[in-house]
């Protein structure tokens, strides 16, 4: 594991916190780890496990329940530390089983407090995760495919391949990384610094859905982690035939990247509206479960230069969301560049102005500070960082054996 070290700003004390369209994936290569990982598994699952490696069953339920607080309460990894279990139930369980983290090849510190770990899973794979704190709430951005089939033009991730998609244990993982960098553990609901989660990092979370599923009970578990479906956000790029199951199955909030405000726009940047056309998307977000006034749809609208930015855009998107009636969120995105990106962000008047304009109409339109942009770890910035490391790794082996 590398580390970038956070300034003497942030060294010492920590930080004070506030579908049906199935990706073609790689095949995952064979851990080298005969053990079986049971971070991901359901309650169900760990239970029927433990049976299988001699638990009597009459005890199952009672040493599942144990184990499940260990894991995902008090964050060990090790069954050893499980001093209310018999020692040798412990010694059983470490010989058949495993309690997962993934490697952390890279952590760096931006000067705002905004965390981004780089983290390589068991085949290789590697994803990236983002904490970012404010006065009132830190936020654990999510990962949930490896790379992104979307191609999302403004997108820095979009520019990747879609190698996979995370499994269970490799999403929750990712809560767990942060919650040992921050020092979480017991997972009290008091004073936590990862409040909220949304699952807008790598990939789309609704061609995973099954596994974002799974993953997102385990973290909303009563006697684990703890966290409230009400601070769980999950943005789709509009996979209409899912959102009305996410909402029924999940019930989470909901945050749909929209930006642009007619299909010609979103054609061009969202390449995924001429599957699902903008009508189709905005009659899914109409029927989605559970909206009302207090708890609106969340629409992110990124701010791209002379694109969709202009006071016809700000009044289309005010008619667009009135004509369905949404309670509704907008999120404005000040454009974040990465290296080869198409787009500028638009000028700071103009971004302002464009709130000014959808705020009259009585729709918030808040401004999103960018954070961790020092790090790449801003909104659609996000990208493996393994690719270059790779390819710098491959010209210091073609310059030694050019010496050679």
């Amino acid at each position: 594991m590398t580390q970038t070290a956070p300034d003497s700003a942030h060294s010492g004390a920590p930080m004070a916190s506030p579908g049906p369209v199935v990706p073609v994936v790689s095949p995952r290569a064979a851990n080298t780890d005969p053990r079986r990982d049971i971070l991901g598994l359901s309650r169900d699952e760990l239970r029927a496990a433990l049976i299988e490696i001699g638990v009597p069953e009459r005890q199952a339920n009672m040493r599942a329940k144990q184990i499940w607080n260990w894991v995902y309460h008090r964050g060990v990894t090790d069954f050893d530390a499980m001093i209310n279990v018999a020692k040798e139930v412990r010694a059983c369980l470490g010989e058949a089983f495993r309690i997962s983290r993934p490697e952390i090849v890279d952590a760096q510190y931006s000067n705002d407090g905004t965390r981004k770990y780089l983290l390589r899973f068991d085949d290789g794979s590697e994803a990236e995760a983002v904490y970012i704190p404010d006065e009132d709430r830190g936020t654990l951005c999510i990962s949930s495919q490896v790379g992104c089939t979307l191609n999302c033009r403004f997108c820095h991730t979009g520019t990747m391949r879609l190698v996979r998609n995370l499994t269970p244990g490799e999403i929750v993982a990712q809560m767990m990384v942060a919650r040992d960098d921050l020092g979480e553990w017991p997972a009290s609901t008091d004073n936590r610094r990862v409040t909220n989660i949304v699952m807008m990092g790598m990939g789309e979370p609704l061609y995973n859905f099954d596994n974002v599923k799974k993953a997102l009970q385990i973290v909303m578990d009563k006697e684990g982690i703890q966290m409230s479906r009400r601070r769980i956000t999950l943005s789709t790029a509009g996979v209409v035939p899912m959102m009305l199951r996410c909402g029924e199955e999940i019930g989470v909030n909901l945050a749909v990247s929209l930006h642009a405000v007619n299909n010609e726009t979103r054609d061009e940047i969202v390449p995924l509206n001429k599957k699902y056309r903008l009508e189709q998307l905005m009659e899914a977000c109409a029927a989605y479960p559970g909206t009302h006034n207090a708890r609106r749809i969340t629409f992110e609208y990124i701010m791209l230069k002379d694109i969709n930015d202009s006071d016809a855009d700000a009044r289309e998107l005010v008619r667009l969301l009135t004509r369905y009636k949404l309670p509704a969120k907008v999120n404005l995105i000040p454009f974040n560049p990465w290296p080869g990106s198409p787009y500028e962000c638009s000028d700071w008047d103009r971004v302002e102005r464009f709130s000014d304009l959808v705020f009259k109409a009585g729709i918030s339109a808040p401004i999103r500070t960018p954070r961790g942009r020092d790090i790449m770890a801003a909104c659609g910035q996000l990208k493996s960082a393994s690719e270059k490391k790779r390819k710098s790794e491959i010209l210091r082996e073609q310059a030694a054996a050019t010496q050679d």
